[in-house]
């Protein structure tokens, strides 16, 4: 079972997505409040096991429509993800991966561990 980890930060309050490893597999932004946090974590929720995913790593990809997960390459090569609600606005982040296949394992990942995730503060 994974958990949302909310935490301060210096420049206001973000959640990250554990699996059950303790491995984080998605990032908050940063939020001005813990109510706008944990609205973010209850989006994430709702939207992470049923959005789609648009691989935008593959030329003349076919755009999906929201809530969905976003693959792209970052300016260092690497895979990544983000999260974005109905509304179109993103919601959670990936780290980088090397791989493709870890980065849609790392999307797998999320949609299976919201489903029961526990909220936690540090």
């Amino acid at each position: 079972m994974g958990k949302f980890v909310v935490k301060k930060t210096n420049t206001g309050i973000k959640f990250d997505l554990k699996a059950t490893n303790g491995q984080v597999i998605a990032t908050s932004e940063v939020y001005s409040s813990k109510d706008a946090c944990l609205n973010g974590i209850a989006s994430v929720t709702k939207n992470a096991p049923v959005a789609g995913i648009e691989d935008q790593t593959q030329e003349g990809y076919e755009t999906v429509k929201n809530p969905k997960f976003e693959v792209y390459q970052d300016k260092a090569g690497e895979y990544r993800f983000r999260l974005t609600a109905t509304n179109g606005q993103t919601i959670a982040v990936s780290e980088g991966y090397k791989q493709m296949d870890s980065c849609m394992n790392g999307i797998e990942s999320v949609k299976k561990n919201v489903v029961d995730a526990e909220t936690v503060e540090e």
